[in-house]
């Protein structure tokens, strides 16, 4: 047992942490004029939902998934319709058959068919403020919060965790349980968890300036999130601060308490979340509950459905040498205004201050890496220009080593809000994609540390591909840790589905993608995109 006085020390830190992160997120992500606001969740849902072009038919996912394997959109995956997906042992699956990953998903369609979510309660400020145990058992989920939460309701449909590796299909999977939730489901929500645990540190902030440090605003910042989504589906769920840490467990209860049926994406199994962490023996009960309350599947599969080959778009042009501003000229002025092809400069204002775009043709915007990426920019300002912006242009990428790394994080984040935008990019760089954040040399010697002969290593490092070795180098010294690993992977991955002539083409109107159909759906879904973001 910690005595009382290491005790006080560390609810000391652990409050100075959540207050740096509270202040870091507001400066990041303050809306002017807003009280308890929902302009971030309702942003950040917009970058991550992905708008099929076409009308989504009733009945739920298996009929919908069926749809696009004949429409050619997808191809039939026997892992995903039956074969063993690996349910969990420790869920509540009925039985021992293990079923395929489209049969749970319609299993949660028919479960919410029947689902009448109940009222939202707020609680009221008494019932929030602390009991006589310690701060400390408070901050982690032990304290006086548990009467204000109230009980998880009987018939909540038990949700979904979907973990695999990088190119397993978890975003494509998301998009069809999303896209074919049932009627009876008031209201959804979709966003990235990340930007999702943002707005919740934001939102307590301000709940503590309003009603004091010692009031516990979770459960009330809950019952906010429920009032907004009888369903949430979470992407890339993870856990990396102690923060987050200290708040998930009483966070997910109360969602689920006021009814919220909870789907996330993740790349590692709960397990394995937060592994390392901070007093992470407090985080084992948010773990415990993710696994008792959703099913979880493991999407590992041997296709990675990112690198299935397609007609090569070009977007992407290796090396900086004559032909690179050619071929950046040439994309900007066919994703630019044909009309008014002339680049011209604006400026972009994020929460009062402002981005300087140096060339803009129509809804396509060209900076060069440095004026893009090494000054810089936080994830708020690339979710703002790529809500104004629906093709991207980056010309002159260097091959970013061990010792850029900030640049590459910059760098991997702006490809993320692309990813989850639905944009266009268009690169011109130093050295191909699979050299871009590690070089040869680099693999090599992090091999020949590991024990690997010279000749080896060298051979290893020029056959490397980032996205699937990335189990072998995510402990290496490349890395600062196995999660910035799977987020390089996931980069590289997500680069290449971009590449692919289907997602250049898409929405542009061509006669071979559905024509002038195709592009009014698109106009429509960017449309729907930016209100949202509003």
């Amino acid at each position: 047992m910690l005595d009382y006085s290491i005790k006080k020390q560390l609810t000391k830190s652990l409050n100075l942490e959540i207050a740096s992160r509270a202040s870091r997120t507001q400066q990041a992500l303050t809306v002017q004029g807003a009280n308890l606001s929902t302009s971030c969740f309702n942003r950040s849902r917009s970058m991550a939902t992905v708008v099929d072009a076409e009308p989504i038919h009733g009945g739920g996912p298996i009929p919908e998934y069926d749809r696009r394997v004949q429409a050619g959109k997808l191809r039939n995956d026997e892992h995903q319709r039956g074969e063993d997906v690996g349910i969990q042992p420790g869920t509540y699956a009925s039985t021992d058959k293990r079923e395929g990953i489209i049969q749970n998903f319609q299993n949660l369609y028919h479960e919410l068919e029947k689902y009448d979510a109940p009222p939202v309660q707020h609680p009221s400020i008494e019932s929030l403020k602390p009991t006589k145990k310690s701060i400390f058992s408070s901050l982690f989920g032990a304290g006086g919060s548990r009467s204000a939460t109230g009980d998880i309701p009987n018939d909540l449909p038990r949700g979904l965790y979907l973990y695999g590796d990088v190119g397993c299909g978890k975003t494509m999977l998301m998009d069809l349980l999303y896209e074919t939730l049932p009627p009876s489901v008031k209201s959804k929500n979709r966003i990235h968890f990340n930007n999702f645990m943002q707005d919740v540190h934001k939102r307590l902030h301000r709940f503590k300036m309003e009603h004091g440090n010692d009031i516990d605003g979770v459960p009330y910042i809950a019952a906010d999130i429920a009032q907004q989504a009888n369903v949430l589906c979470f992407d890339e769920f993870q856990c990396t601060d102690v923060a987050d840490a200290m708040i998930l467990r009483r966070l997910l209860e109360s969602l689920m308490a006021n009814g919220v049926v909870l789907v996330t994406t993740s790349n590692r199994h709960p397990d394995e979340l937060y592994k390392n962490g901070v007093q992470r023996e407090s985080f084992i009960p948010a773990i415990e509950l993710l696994k008792n309350r959703l099913h979880v599947i493991n999407l590992d599969s041997p296709t990675d459905y990112r690198k299935i080959p397609r007609p090569p778009s070009g977007v992407y042009h290796t090396s900086l040498d004559s032909h690179a501003h050619a071929h950046a000229e040439k994309w900007f002025r066919f994703l630019g205004d044909p009309e008014q092809p002339e680049p011209r400069p604006e400026t972009q204002k994020v929460w009062g201050r402002e981005i300087y775009v140096p060339r803009v043709s129509g809804r396509a915007a060209w900076f060069t890496f440095d004026e893009l990426i090494r000054q810089p920019k936080s994830a708020a300002d690339f979710i703002e220009l790529v809500r104004a912006y629906e093709a991207f242009i980056v010309t002159d990428i260097p091959a970013m080593t061990h010792q850029q790394r900030d640049l590459a994080r910059r760098f991997i984040t702006f490809i993320d809000v692309v990813y989850e935008g639905n944009a266009k990019l268009v690169l011109t760089a130093e050295k191909p994609l699979s050299e871009l954040f590690v070089s040869r040399d680099e693999i090599a010697e992090s091999l020949m540390k590991q024990g690997v002969k010279h000749e080896h290593a060298e051979d290893a490092a020029a056959k490397h591909d980032l996205v699937h070795s990335v189990d072998k180098l995510k402990d290496s010294n490349l890395f600062a840790s196995s999660e910035e690993a799977f987020a390089f992977a996931r980069a590289l991955s997500r680069l290449r589905h971009m590449e692919s002539k289907e997602w250049v083409e898409r929405g542009m109107g061509l006669e071979a993608q559905g024509g002038k159909l195709d592009k009014d759906n698109w106009t429509k879904a960017r449309s729907r995109q930016m209100e949202d973001s509003m």
